[in-house]
């Protein structure tokens, strides 16, 4: 299986805020015309996992993790 749902409860607190400090700083992934602080886009995501909007993967192949949003096609066929 190449890549599995991580239930974000199942992760440390750090590790989670590292996980996701780690999506919202990826080049590409700030867009449009008003600033939004780091502390803001980390709890933006942290509501989106909470209410199950979107979800943490891991990529077993690439050993890296990922967050998608929960109707994300790519989803389909991934394991929890």
């Amino acid at each position: 299986m190449p890549a599995v749902i991580i239930p974000y409860n199942q992760l440390s607190p750090e590790a989670l805020n590292g996980v996701v400090e780690e999506f919202v700083t990826r080049d590409g992934t700030d867009y449009g015309e008003i600033e939004v602080s780091l502390e803001t886009k980390i709890s933006q995501v942290l509501d989106q996992l909470k209410s199950d909007k979107a979800v943490v993967v891991f990529d077993q192949k690439s050993e890296t993790c990922t967050i998608l949003k929960s109707d994300d096609p790519a989803l389909e066929g991934i394991g929890k």
